[in-house]
C-alpha cells in the first residue's frame, strides 16, 4: 500500500473555479539547482518631469495637444486607440453571420463570424510625477487613483448606457449570466507596467477600454460567479472563498482588517507571483460602492504588495493589472449599495507578474501551456511565503538610509 505524499512535493492539478481551468503543480521541480542569471539591484534615477514624455504635465502629446499642468490624475484620449466611436452611416448592422459589407449570408457563414464593436480607449496619469510609481506613492495619494478609477468608471459607464453602444445582443442573461440587467458593454481597467509587459511610456499611467460587449475574460467570470449563486444558495463564489483564505492564511500576503481588503496568490494561480485582491468583510460589486474608509485601506493593501514585489528581486516589478467587477457602475446614485448583495459581480483586481528568478527570468506561456493547458513549479503557499518574507520598506528607500548602499553601488546602470 503506497503512502500519500503531500501536494507541496507531487505533482497534481489544480481547479479554477473562476475561468472554469485547471492548472498542472509541479512543486518537485523546484528542487533542480539553479546555475541561471542572478541580477543586481537597479536603482532608477527618473527625473520628477522630463520635457521628452508625453504624460508629463505641460508637455505635448503625439497627437499635438498639450497636456495642462495637472496636479493629481489626469484621464486623456488614447492618441492611438483600439477601438473606435460608432458611425451609424459605416457601421453595418449585427447579423451573426460573416458576411462582406452589403452582403446576404449563406448556410456556411456561422464559420466564419465577424460582428461590429466600438468604445473608447483613455489614459490615466497616476501623477505628474515622472517618477512615482503606485509602489512609491503614500496610501493616500494612491487613493486619489481609485477616486479616478471610480470617475472614468462612472463616466464611461454612462456614455456607454446614454448613447445606446451596446451590443445587440440584449441583455447579459441572453449570454448566460443572470441578474445583470438589460445592458451590454464593459468598461476595462488595467495597466500594463514594465517594457517587458508592453508598456510604451515609463510614466506610471494605467489605461481604460470601453467596449461595446463585455470581453471573454470578465464574461467568463461573471457566468462562474452567476453559475455558482444558482447551485450555492445564493452564496458569492469569492465572498466565500476569500474568507476561507483568510482563514488558513496559507496564501494571504497582506491583510487589512479595517477595510476588509485581502491580497492572496490564488490557489490556482498561472503566474509565479500572482495576486488577487478583493474584499472579503462585505459583498462589493463595484468601484461606486467602495467607501472612502475602504478605498483608504485598497490603497494601503496595494502600496504594501507593490511594495514587495519591487523588493522580490529588487528591481521595478513588470506586471499586468486589471480590474474585474459589475461591467457597467448601477444606473443610479447609491443603487450599488441596494442591489449589490444578488449581483453576481464581485469587485477584485489581477496582477499577473511574469518574473520568475530574477529581474531578468521571467515565465513564458509556451510549448505545454499553450498547447494544452497552464503549468508552475513554484506553489501558491510558497509564492505567498516568498511575498510575506519582503520587507514593506521599497528597497530603494533603504538605500536612501544607507542600508545596502554597497549593493547598490554594484546595481547602478551604467552611464
Amino acid at each position: 500500500m503506497s503512502s500519500e505524499l503531500h501536494p507541496s512535493e507531487v505533482p497534481h492539478r489544480r481547479f479554477n473555479p473562476l475561468t472554469n481551468s485547471h492548472v498542472l503543480v509541479s512543486p518537485h521541480r523546484t528542487k533542480r539547482p539553479w546555475k541561471g542569471q542572478v541580477d543586481p539591484p537597479l536603482i532608477q534615477q527618473l527625473p520628477r518631469h522630463t520635457k521628452d514624455c508625453y504624460l508629463c504635465p505641460g508637455n505635448p502629446r503625439m497627437n499635438g495637444e498639450q497636456n495642462p499642468d495637472f496636479e493629481e490624475t489626469y484621464i486623456f484620449e488614447n492618441d492611438f486607440p483600439a477601438l473606435l466611436q460608432p458611425n451609424p452611416v459605416t457601421v453595418p448592422a449585427t447579423t451573426g453571420k460573416a458576411t462582406a459589407a452589403g452582403e446576404e449570408g449563406n448556410d456556411d457563414d456561422d464559420l466564419f463570424q465577424t460582428k461590429p464593436t466600438f468604445g473608447s480607449c483613455k489614459v490615466l496619469t497616476y501623477s505628474p510625477r515622472h517618477d512615482l510609481t503606485l509602489a512609491l506613492m503614500s496610501p493616500e495619494e494612491i487613493t486619489a487613483v481609485i477616486r479616478c478609477w471610480r470617475q472614468v468608471y462612472e463616466m464611461e459607464g454612462k456614455t456607454i448606457r446614454d448613447g445606446h453602444a451596446v451590443d445587440e445582443r440584449g441583455s447579459l442573461e441572453s449570454v448566460g449570466v443572470e441578474g445583470l440587467g438589460d445592458d451590454v458593454g464593459c468598461v476595462n481597467i488595467f495597466e500594463n507596467r514594465g517594457s517587458m509587459m508592453g508598456a510604451s511610456a515609463p510614466h506610471p499611467h494605467g489605461q481604460v477600454w470601453s467596449t461595446s460587449f463585455v470581453p471573454e475574460e470578465p464574461l467568463t467570470e461573471l457566468r462562474s460567479l452567476a453559475a455558482y449563486r444558482k447551485t450555492h444558495s445564493n452564496r458569492c463564489l469569492l465572498c466565500t472563498y476569500a474568507q476561507q483564505e483568510v482563514a488558513k492564511r496559507d496564501r494571504v500576503v497582506v491583510l487589512d482588517e479595517e477595510s476588509g481588503f485581502v491580497a492572496l496568490v490564488p490557489f490556482w494561480a498561472t503566474w509565479p507571483f500572482e495576486i488577487m485582491v478583493l474584499p472579503y468583510k462585505r459583498h462589493i460589486t463595484d468601484l461606486t460602492a467602495i467607501t472612502e474608509d475602504e478605498a483608504l485601506g485598497l490603497a494601503r493593501v496595494l502600496k504594501k504588495i507593490l511594495t514587495r514585489y519591487d523588493n522580490l528581486f529588487t528591481t521595478p516589478f513588470p506586471y499586468s493589472m486589471g480590474i474585474h467587477q459589475a461591467p457597467l457602475p448601477p444606473l443610479a446614485q447609491g443603487q450599488a449599495q441596494k442591489t449589490s448583495d444578488d449581483h453576481p459581480a464581485h469587485f477584485h483586481i489581477h496582477f499577473y507578474p511574469p518574473l520568475l528568478r530574477s529581474s531578468s527570468v521571467r515565465k513564458f506561456l509556451v510549448g505545454f501551456e499553450m498547447m494544452a493547458e497552464a503549468q508552475r513549479d513554484l506553489t501558491a503557499e510558497q509564492a505567498a511565503q516568498r511575498l510575506r518574507d519582503q520587507s514593506e520598506v521599497h528597497y530603494t528607500e533603504s538605500v536612501k538610509s544607507g542600508e545596502g548602499q554597497a549593493q547598490a553601488e554594484v546595481g547602478k546602470p551604467e552611464a
